[in-house]
C-alpha cells in the first residue's frame, strides 16, 4: 500500500470482509424497498466528517440512468458508497473506470464491487434495436453499445423478456471480465480480500436482485 500513499487525504478504515460488506447492502435495499430506511436527509454536518478523507466499503457500479440513485437504493450513509455511473454500466476500454475502480480498492480500502444493471435500461436497448434493426447510432453512442452487443447475440433466442435478459447478462458479464481484468482486482480477488457481484435493480419495486454472489 506504500506506493498509493500519497493518492489518498487519510488513512482507510480497515478493509471490511467482502460478505459482511454485501449484506449491509442487502439490508439496506430491503430497507428502502419496504419504505424503512433510516438514513436520514443530509446536511452539510455529514459531508463535514469525512472532509479529509473516505473509506467506501462498497464500490457501486451503476448505470447513469437519472432513476437510479445507489445511495438511495442501499440506504447508506454519506462515505459509504464509492459510485461510479456510466449509461449502460460498462467499464469499457480505457482507464478512466477502471482507474476509477482499481484507485477504491488500492487505495481506499474498497472490499466490494457491484455491478448493478437495472429495469428499461435505454442503453441496453439502444444495443437491441441497433442489431435488430442494423442503424447506425449518432456519435459516441455507437461505440458506447458496441461493448453491450456481444451480450445481446448471447442471450439470443433465450426464453424471457429480451431486454432483462441483456441487462442482467450485461451486468453479469461486467463483473466476471473485472475479476480477471488489470494488475490489481485479480490478485485480491483470488486472496478472497475482494468480492465482484453483479445484480439487477427494479425501478418499479426498488428491490436489487443479486445475480452473481
Amino acid at each position: 500500500m506504500g506506493a498509493y500513499s500519497t493518492l489518498r487525504a487519510a488513512e482507510p478504515a480497515a478493509a471490511m470482509d467482502p460478505s459482511d460488506v454485501l449484506a449491509k447492502l442487502v439490508a439496506g435495499n430491503e430497507r428502502f424497498a419496504n419504505g424503512k430506511t433510516k438514513v436520514m436527509p443530509r446536511t452539510p454536518a455529514d459531508f463535514a466528517r469525512d472532509a479529509k478523507g473516505q473509506a467506501p466499503p462498497a464500490i457501486i457500479l451503476a448505470c447513469a440512468d437519472s432513476r437510479v440513485a445507489p445511495e438511495l437504493v442501499f440506504d447508506q450513509p454519506i462515505g459509504g458508497l464509492f459510485v461510479l455511473r456510466v449509461a449502460g454500466n460498462i467499464v469499457g476500454s480505457g482507464p478512466t473506470l477502471m482507474g476509477s475502480i482499481e484507485y477504491a480498492v488500492a487505495v481506499l480500502g474498497s472490499s466490494l464491487i457491484m455491478v448493478m444493471g437495472h429495469s428499461s435500461c435505454g442503453a441496453c436497448e439502444a444495443a437491441i434495436e441497433h442489431i435488430e434493426n442494423n442503424e447506425s447510432l449518432p456519435g459516441s453512442i455507437e461505440g458506447l453499445v458496441d461493448y453491450i452487443r456481444p451480450v445481446v447475440r448471447q442471450v439470443k433466442g433465450k426464453p424471457g423478456d429480451k431486454l432483462v435478459n441483456v441487462t442482467k447478462a450485461n451486468a453479469v458479464q461486467t463483473a466476471m471480465s473485472l475479476e480477471t481484468s488489470g494488475p490489481i482486482l485479480p490478485e485480491r480477488v483470488k486472496s478472497g480480500a475482494l468480492k465482484i457481484v453483479s445484480s439487477y435493480y427494479e425501478l418499479s419495486n426498488g428491490q436489487v436482485q443479486l445475480l452473481k454472489s
